[in-house]
């Protein structure tokens, strides 16, 4: 389940997007990772038919889109501002966010839109268009082909947006130092109650390898809670094997 308060202040600002099929797969990525703002810098007139077959079912996003005639009108009621570009320049910004750094940055911010701002496919967007930006994102890109087409920018920094708003964001979060040795601890205990060791130095050894081992996988938490319940089990089997009833 996403934070829908997060995303909802999320901006998609396309300017002079030149051709209405791009805005059309803009509006399906948007729709996808739970964005529904857009707003169109342009005075162009475009087909409809090109922007509604690209966007399906995503073609209420372009309904509703505020169309303004300047960058500067568009920005105006923002608290962050940040332009899509891979290049630097003595006017384009020293620094960049990565999408993921972008995605920390907004979760941190007070109430208010956020504007990320999107430039033409033919050149992105202009010197002049990067200084009304407060900041700038940069998406990797290989040197050996690094141009993106518009509507797979927005889908890759919408998506890091979407997986900030998540309650359990996608990816694998490693436990603790701490859960790891009171993992041990139990394993150790369940281990003892069933006589597992024959002398002192096994029990040692045997805890410090466990430690090693299970910092070095990284399990999550549920995969953590999984380890916990096998020594529980086996303690469990072995105080039933032992009864004299099943002797």
């Amino acid at each position: 389940m996403e934070d829908k308060e997060y995303l909802k202040r999320i901006n998609i600002v396309l300017v002079d997007t030149q051709d209405g099929a791009n805005i059309g797969s803009v509006c399906r990525a948007m729709k996808t990772m739970g964005l529904s703002d857009l707003t169109l810098v342009t005075k162009r007139t475009y087909d409809e038919n090109r922007v509604r077959t690209l966007a399906l079912h995503a073609q209420d996003l372009y309904d509703n889109a505020r169309i303004c005639p300047t960058l500067e009108e568009a920005l105006k009621d923002s608290i962050f501002t940040v332009g899509a570009t891979r290049r630097r320049g003595k006017f384009r910004k020293l620094s960049a966010y990565s999408p993921v750094q972008l995605a920390q940055k907004v979760s941190t911010l007070p109430e208010g839109r956020v504007s990320i701002v999107f430039g033409r496919e033919s050149d992105g967007l202009r010197d002049e268009e990067v200084m009304m930006c407060s900041s700038i994102v940069t998406i990797p890109t290989s040197d050996a082909f690094p141009s993106l087409n518009l509507a797979q920018s927005v889908q890759i920094i919408a998506y890091e947006l979407f997986n900030r708003a998540q309650k359990y964001p996608v990816g694998m979060n490693a436990v603790s130092h701490e859960r790891v040795l009171e993992a041990v601890c139990n394993a150790s205990t369940h281990l003892e109650a069933i006589g597992y060791y024959k002398w002192d130095e096994e029990k040692k050894w045997t805890e410090n390898f466990l430690k090693d081992m299970l910092e070095r996988v990284a399990l999550s938490e549920s995969e953590m809670q999984r380890f916990d319940k096998i020594f529980s089990k086996i303690e469990k089997i072995k105080i039933y094997k032992d009864r004299p009833d099943n002797e």
